[in-house]
């Protein structure tokens, strides 16, 4: 194996504990991956600002390092807050699909700032609070919003019936965005070629690092594209099981027993565990 230079890490349901937390043991093995010259990466379907205490609470706010927010709409220097790539949703695209989700009875997201913006009160805009801190605004005229621009869509519901959706959604504007669930009851749109694997492959670039010397963690199917691109791919064993199917590895260990910190022993700090 490349020995590894860069580390690209998801954080709910891989770094973050279920009460979203990060154990001591893995923040001091990220450390200590960072002492042995690896670059650390947070890649999250989360914005900036639900992003931030996680980011200081591993220090990378005094070290450089990227945040990928948005799962890949932007791009920021964790220790600086500079924005190195911001890509938004094409309004047209984005019309269609809030269109089509109004008319199925679907409520839509839009995140901005620290804020996140509804289309109508529903109890997964509730629960995603509950896990981002985000305050809730309830928009009388979303649509007007989503003309205006915004990164993302996305689009909370029950699985069973958010799939029908994803096919109708893909029928129409497949071609123009990017779609997937982040979550079983997220239904994410976003830019076309833009995901978490295109923004990871353009830090790398910014750095010279090959991909071959990039490992990636992750759980979902928002992980997928960079669990693919990365030179080393690794599935948390508590995550989708289509994205254990693509990975490289699949930790011994779930996100509530330190799964990522045991990967980056036997992988990048060379340990036996």
């Amino acid at each position: 194996m490349t020995a590894i230079r860069m580390l690209a890490i998801d954080l709910d349901d891989t770094l973050l504990r279920s009460d979203l937390s990060i154990s001591f043991r893995t923040r001091n093995t990220i450390k200590k991956a960072e002492s042995a010259g690896i670059v650390v990466v947070l890649a999250s379907g989360r914005i900036p600002a639900a992003m931030e205490r996680f980011a200081r609470l591993l220090g990378l706010h005094k070290r450089p390092g990227y945040l990928i927010c948005n799962n890949g709409t932007m791009i920021q220097e964790s220790h600086t807050g500079n924005i190195i790539a911001d890509i938004q949703l094409p309004s047209s695209a984005a019309l269609v699909a809030y269109d089509l989700a109004e008319a199925e009875g679907f409520s839509v997201q839009i995140y901005e700032d620290d804020i996140m913006y509804i289309s109508r009160a529903n109890e997964f805009a509730d629960y995603d609070q509950k896990i981002t801190g985000l305050r809730q605004v309830v928009v009388e005229n979303f649509r007007g919003m989503v003309e205006a621009g915004c990164h993302k869509l996305l689009i909370p519901g029950d699985p069973m019936i958010l799939r029908p959706l994803e096919s109708l959604l893909r029928t129409y504007i497949g071609r123009d965005v990017t779609i997937f669930t982040s979550k079983p009851y997220f239904l994410e749109i976003l830019p076309p070629k833009t995901d978490k694997g295109t923004a990871l492959a353009a830090v790398a670039e910014r750095l010279a690092i090959p991909r071959e010397a990039v490992l990636a963690i992750g759980d979902s199917m928002n992980d997928e594209a960079m669990i693919r691109w990365a030179g080393v791919g690794v599935a948390m064993v508590n995550g989708d099981d289509r994205i254990k199917d693509i990975a490289e590895f699949i930790t011994n260990k779930t996100n509530d027993d330190d799964g990522v910190a045991d990967i980056i022993e036997r992988y990048i700090l060379g340990k036996e565990t």
